[in-house]
C-alpha cells in the first residue's frame, strides 16, 4: 500500500508500539493473578555478540517485579506450565517453529529435602530445613543447595498443538537446568562467583536440520527494562517533556518543569526477572521466506486445576485438560497501554491470526487523548497557547494500522502479509555493535534497532511516547536528511515534534555484550 524507501519505511514502523511508559509487567487483570506465567518484556534481535554473526537471539523474560531479596522461595516457574515462543517465517500469523520449555522442580535428598540434626546427642531427630540452601553454593561444589529445577526444551514444527514435536538435548549433560536465583552474596561470596556459577548454565544444543548448534539459558537477570512506573500510572505524575536542552545536558534549558533524564526515574533499577534466551543460526528459522520473521512468547496452563487439600511438595494440585494460553507477548506496551481493560484478558489468550478483532483500539487509539485531557489546559497555560488538541487528528489511523499490522516492504514485511501483531525482523540486515547503537534505533539511524526486531538496548518507551503523539507527521532524518514519511501532516499533530520522555534514560552500555546479554540479577543481599 505504501512504496517507500526501505530506510523511510523502517522509520514509519516504530508506530508498532502504539504505546507508552511501561512494557508488559501486570498488563492484564487475570495475569496479575499468575505471576510466574506474566511475560514482562520479549526481546528478538540479530546476535552482537563478535564472532556470532548469522545468529538470532529471542529472549522472552517472565515473572515481574522481582525483589531481590524475595526469600525464602524466591521465583520458581510454573512446573504446570508451558513457556514458548513462536516463530512465523512465511507471514501467515500462524507459528512455524516453537521453542517450548517444561520445568520441573527438585528438592535435595532425592526430593525429601535435606534434614539436620536436631536435639540432644542420643535422642537426635532428622528435621528439614525451610530454605531454599543451607550453605554457600558456588560453580565448583552445589551440594548445599536444597532446591533445584530442570527444564525440558522440545521443538515444535508447525503450530504449536499439532505440529510435530522433536526434545532438544544439551550438547553436554542429559537435562537442562536453570540456576538458583541470587541470594546474596553470602551464598555466592561475590557479583562474579555468581556470574560464574550462572555461567554453568548456558548450553548449547542441536537444532533438527541444521548445520551449527544453538545456545539457551534460562535464568534470573537484571530486568532490563527502565521505567518511570509509579508516577506513570499515577495519572502521569510529572511533566512528561525533556527538561534540559537535549537529554543530560543538565540546563534546565528544555520544557519549562519537563522532566529531565536520571537513573532515579527508573523504577525497575532493582528488580530482577527470570529470562528465557534462546540463540539460532537466522538460516535455520527463516524457512523459504524473504528473511523476516515475526515472533511472539506465550505462556499456558493445563485448562483445570484442582487443588490438593493435603498439599504436598510433589503435588499442590492437580492439573488436567487442554493446554490453555494465558499470556502473550510481541511488541512492547501493547496490552499494556493500547487493548481496553476489557479485552485485556482477550487479548492475553488471542493467537496472532485473530488480531482483526483489536483493529479499533489501532485506528482510534485512546492513549493520545487520555494526555490531551491531562496536559492540554497545563500544556497552553505554559506557552500561552491555545492549541485544540494534543493528540493527532489523522482519523483512521492508517499510519498505525500499516506498521501495526503489516510491516514494511523491504524492511520488516514478511513474503506474506497477513495483518497481526508481532514482533518482526529481518535477519538479512547486519547487527550493529553494541557501542555504535543508538538507543531510538531505527529512528536513531540505527537499522538493525527498535522496530526492527527489539535489542534490550533500545528505549522504546520514549521511541513509542513520541511517535503516538505524532512525531511522524514531521519529516524525520534519514542518513542526515530530513525525509517526509508521507504518512500525515504536521497539521495532524499539534506537538508531534516535542521531545517527549519519561526522564528513565536506556542504552545498550547497561546491557552485556554476550549471550544472555542480559545483566547480571540484582544480589538479595551484599
Amino acid at each position: 500500500m505504501f512504496k517507500l524507501k526501505p530506510t523511510v519505511l523502517a522509520l514509519s514502523s516504530v508506530i508498532i508500539t502504539t504505546a507508552v511508559f511501561a512494557s508488559s509487567h501486570r498488563e492484564a487483570p487475570n495475569i496479575t493473578r499468575m505471576p510466574t506465567l506474566d511475560s514482562t518484556d520479549y526481546y528478538a534481535f540479530n546476535s552482537y555478540e563478535q564472532g556470532r554473526e548469522g545468529y538470532v537471539t529471542m529472549i522472552a523474560n517472565y515473572i515481574p517485579l522481582q525483589d531481590a531479596y524475595g526469600g525464602p522461595n524466591y521465583f520458581a516457574m510454573d512446573p504446570a506450565a508451558e513457556y514458548a515462543i513462536h516463530i512465523d517465517n512465511d507471514g501467515d500469523a500462524i507459528e512455524d517453529i516453537s521453542f517450548t520449555f517444561n520445568f520441573t522442580s527438585m528438592l535435595a535428598a532425592e526430593n525429601e529435602g535435606i534434614a539436620l540434626p536436631v536435639g540432644p546427642e542420643g535422642d537426635q531427630k532428622m528435621i528439614k530445613v525451610p530454605l531454599k540452601n543451607v550453605g554457600p553454593v558456588s560453580a565448583d561444589d552445589a551440594s548445599a543447595a536444597n532446591f533445584s529445577e530442570m527444564y525440558e526444551m522440545t521443538m515444535v514444527t508447525g503450530p504449536v498443538r499439532s505440529g510435530e514435536r522433536t526434545m532438544l538435548m544439551p550438547a553436554s549433560g542429559d537435562m537442562f537446568g536453570k540456576p538458583l536465583d541470587y541470594i546474596g552474596n553470602k551464598t555466592f561470596t561475590s557479583m562474579e562467583e555468581y556470574e560464574r556459577y550462572a555461567g554453568q548454565f548456558v548450553y548449547n544444543f542441536s537444532i533438527p536440520g541444521c548445520d551449527d548448534m544453538g545456545r539457551v539459558f534460562v535464568g534470573q537477570r537484571k530486568d532490563p527494562f527502565v521505567v518511570n512506573l509509579g508516577e506513570t500510572f499515577d495519572l502521569v505524575n510529572y511533566v512528561p517533556v525533556e527538561g534540559d536542552s537535549a537529554p543530560g545536558a543538565g540546563d534546565g534549558n528544555g520544557f519549562p518543569g519537563g522532566i529531565t533524564q536520571s537513573a532515579d526515574n527508573d523504577d525497575l533499577a532493582d528488580k530482577n526477572v527470570t529470562s528465557i534466551a534462546v540463540e539460532v543460526p537466522s538460516a535455520c528459522v527463516t524457512g523459504d521466506g524473504n528473511g523476516v520473521i515475526g515472533s511472539w512468547t506465550t505462556a499456558s496452563l493445563p485448562q483445570a486445576r484442582i487443588l490438593n487439600p493435603d498439599a504436598t511438595f510433589g503435588k499442590p494440585e492437580v492439573n488436567g485438560g487442554a493446554m490453555t494460553q494465558v499470556s502473550r507477548l510481541g511488541n512492547p506496551l501493547v496490552n499494556e497501554l493500547v487493548i481496553g481493560i476489557g479485552d485485556k484478558d482477550k487479548f492475553s489468550t488471542s493467537h496472532p491470526s485473530g488480531d482483526g478483532q483489536f483493529a479499533d483500539y489501532v485506528t482510534n487509539p485512546v492513549l493520545p487523548e487520555l494526555l490531551n485531557i491531562l496536559f492540554r489546559d497545563a500544556v497552553n497555560t505554559t506557552l500561552g497557547a491555545s492549541i485544540e488538541t494534543l493528540a493527532p487528528t489523522n482519523f483512521p489511523r492508517m499510519d498505525l494500522v500499516t506498521a501495526f499490522l503489516t510491516g514494511f516492504e523491504g524492511v520488516n514485511q514478511q513474503a506474506t502479509v497477513t495483518p497481526s501483531e508481532m514482533l518482526r525482523l529481518n535477519t538479512g540486515i547486519p547487527a550493529t555493535p553494541a557501542d555504535q547503537q543508538s538507543a531510538f534505533g531505527v529512528a536513531g539511524d540505527d537499522l538493525a534497532g527498535f522496530p526492527n526486531g527489539r535489542r534490550p538496548g533500545d528505549d522504546v518507551v520514549d521511541i513509542a511516547l513520541r511517535v503516538v503523539m505524532g512525531r511522524l507527521c514531521y519529516p524525520i532524518p534519514v542518513n542526515g536528511e530530513d525525509t517526509d514519511l508521507g504518512l500525515c501532516t504536521p497539521d495532524d499533530a499539534s506537538v508531534g515534534n516535542v521531545p517527549f520522555t519519561d526522564g528513565a534514560p536506556l542504552d545498550a552500555s547497561m546491557i552485556d555484550t554476550a549471550f544472555p546479554y542480559l545483566a547480571t540479577p540484582k544480589a538479595g543481599s551484599e
